[in-house]
């Protein structure tokens, strides 16, 4: 049975990254901070219908910038591959608590390479690093490439880029079989509401269900490059099948704005945009990244992977989990 670890599992790409490994037979272990709380309950009681006859989930207690109980868990494990996807991960929130994100988003990184190095070499770990499109920041042409120079615009994007280069480091110091995948937005009904795309969906239900009557955002002028989680779990495995480690942009080539994922998704409920949308500029950032647009290419050639869910499927599906979740006493978590 194929051993594999996840931090960060009671996250968006947790959960379908967890579904993925199960459905595939392995023996998941993955971690939370909290695996007792509300999101790791629910993990563990979804996993139950995604658990095959020879796979097995386990969630256990971990604080990921802790080396200590980071290398004692690998070390007892022993998995084939490891999967990081513990961060802060909210980049307005960043901004808020620059420190608090550079020692979670580095300090995870560190412990696990730390870990994975001390590993028989015999046993032949492979570990997949989240690194992020924010890393870009003000990027000066677009589409963005893995040859692309960074230019991060905020704490996160800073602590992102600084997780990478201690992935190439030990990739090429030590040998150890690290892959970046530079992934940018991606979402889903289990995308907590404290991002833009969720936020949106959620209002547009709301509205539409007469529990709202406005929603507030700090900009119409920006974009993102936004796919679906679940397919970018997909090339998150690839990476790690394939025979090399390497750094993979993981996007949909294209890129859209906040109007335009605003009238996707209100016309899905019938509701016209502009009657309820409100600027705030309270809730603007410092700062704003240029555009952000991937470019796939490099995967789709060396692993075989392309985005399969379009824009408009994209929040479509986002929008009907959420007006599920109005008319349902229990929440949603969607496809």
């Amino acid at each position: 049975m194929r051993r594999s670890l996840i931090t960060g599992a009671t996250g968006q790409d947790g959960w379908y990254l967890t579904e993925l490994l199960l459905g595939r037979g392995d023996h998941v272990v993955g971690t939370s901070r909290r695996p007792d709380g509300t999101a790791g309950r629910e993990l563990c009681q979804a996993a139950k219908s995604w658990t095959q006859p020879n796979s097995k989930f386990e969630l256990a207690l971990l604080e990921p910038t802790d080396t200590q109980q980071v290398d004692r868990l690998v070390q007892e494990f022993q998995p084939l591959e490891i999967y990081n996807l513990a961060s802060q991960s909210h980049v307005g929130q960043s901004f808020a608590a620059p420190l608090d994100t550079l020692q979670a988003t580095v300090g995870s990184t560190l412990a696990l390479l730390e870990a994975a190095r001390r590993l028989p070499a015999k046993l032949g770990v492979r570990m997949y690093q989240a690194s992020s499109s924010e890393m870009f920041g003000a990027a000066a042409t677009y589409p963005q490439t893995e040859k692309m120079q960074f230019h991060p615009r905020s704490p996160y994007a800073c602590a992102k880029v600084c997780a990478f280069h201690l992935c190439v480091l030990y990739r090429e110091t030590y040998g150890v079989f690290v892959s970046n995948g530079i992934l940018f937005n991606h979402e889903s009904p289990r995308r907590p509401v404290t991002y833009v795309t969720r936020k949106v969906t959620q209002a547009a239900a709301r509205i539409a269900g007469g529990l709202e009557d406005e929603l507030r955002l700090g900009t119409l002028n920006a974009g993102r490059d936004w796919g679906f989680a679940k397919d970018y779990v997909d090339a998150m495995w690839r990476m790690l099948q394939y025979d090399r480690p390497d750094d993979f942009v993981i996007a949909t080539n294209e890129w859209r704005r906040i109007d335009e994922l605003l009238e996707a998704a209100f016309s899905r409920v019938n509701l016209c945009w502009q009657d309820y949308v409100r600027i705030d500029p309270a809730l603007s950032r410092p700062a704003e990244v240029t555009r952000l647009q991937g470019n796939y290419a490099k995967a789709e050639q060396l692993l075989g992977w392309r985005p399969t869910t379009t824009f408009a499927e994209l929040v479509n599906m986002m929008v009907d989990a959420d007006v599920r979740n109005v008319h349902d006493v229990s929440p949603v978590r969607g496809p």
